[in-house]
């Protein structure tokens, strides 16, 4: 799944690590999400959202359209 996080991390100058901590998860999921190899859980999305305020599929996109 493409998504912005590591456009919104770099926006804000964070590393993966503060990201992660932000969210109580480990670097490596961080790497795993931005890097569209895992996508996270829906708690893990509503988290997510809510750390950069914004909906989450202006965050994730499926690729389905609307």
């Amino acid at each position: 799944m493409k998504n912005r996080l590591k456009v919104l991390r770099a926006e804000r100058d964070w590393s993966q690590a503060e990201l992660a901590g932000r969210l109580d998860v480990s670097r490596q999921a961080v790497n795993a999400i931005e890097t569209g190899k895992h996508d996270p859980s829906l708690p893990l999305a509503f988290r997510i959202a809510r750390l950069f305020d914004m909906r989450i599929e202006d965050i994730f996109d499926d690729g389905e359209s609307a």
